[in-house]
């Protein structure tokens, strides 16, 4: 009972951490319909989203003792040391662009606010650096949780991310108008563009 309680969670807690984050990307979008406060809504939206995504990794950890009975192994096949030293080479490189993104976003990462210019830092080589590291942190739970489904529920996080920094992109082409347009043209989305010679 514990585990499919933990499952249903587990679903909710991923559609609440998208549908408050999706909402939290379009300040300016909904400063059109109700002015300068909707920066600080915006902000609660990203906050939620925030609670609910811890919400969504402790029922990766709570999976981790209450699995699914499934036609799955419940744990890789390997010795747990090659499953945590998967997660650190995941979690090295990821948590890298994670950190090096939240830095040079600054206090934007969590509070949208209308004055803030476009950033730069590794934002100036690649458009979405903290959704590129982050996204990778649901593997590193999987593989320290030692979970083939959680590996492959971790899956679902590629299109919602994506989901995601679209949202953020089309409320920053309102925000930044052709400024964003022309940033887009030389910055890669997740990877650095390549210079053309």
């Amino acid at each position: 009972m514990i585990a499919q309680i933990n499952f249903l969670l587990l679903l909710l807690s991923t559609a609440l951490t998208v549908y408050f984050y999706l909402k939290s990307a379009g300040p300016a979008a909904l400063e059109q319909k109700i002015g300068e406060r909707a920066y600080a809504v915006c902000t609660r939206y990203r906050v939620l989203s925030g609670i609910f995504m811890t919400v969504a990794g402790i029922n990766y950890v709570v999976y981790a003792f209450y699995p699914l009975s499934l036609p799955l192994p419940e744990h890789f096949p390997w010795p747990y040391w090659v499953s945590a030293a998967i997660a650190i080479v995941i979690a090295i490189p990821s948590g890298y662009l994670w950190l090096r993104g939240s830095l040079d976003a600054g206090e934007e990462t969590m509070h949208p606010k209308k004055e803030h210019t476009m950033y730069g830092g590794i934002y100036q080589k690649i458009r979405h650096p903290q959704a590129a590291g982050e996204v990778w942190y649901w593997w590193v739970l999987a593989f320290l949780c030692n979970s083939p489904f959680l590996a492959l529920y971790s899956l679902i996080w590629l299109p919602l991310f994506h989901w995601m920094s679209r949202a953020e992109e089309r409320d920053l082409l309102i925000r930044y108008g052709d400024a964003y347009r022309e940033y887009m043209s030389r910055t890669g989305m997740y990877f650095p563009r390549r210079r053309e010679h």
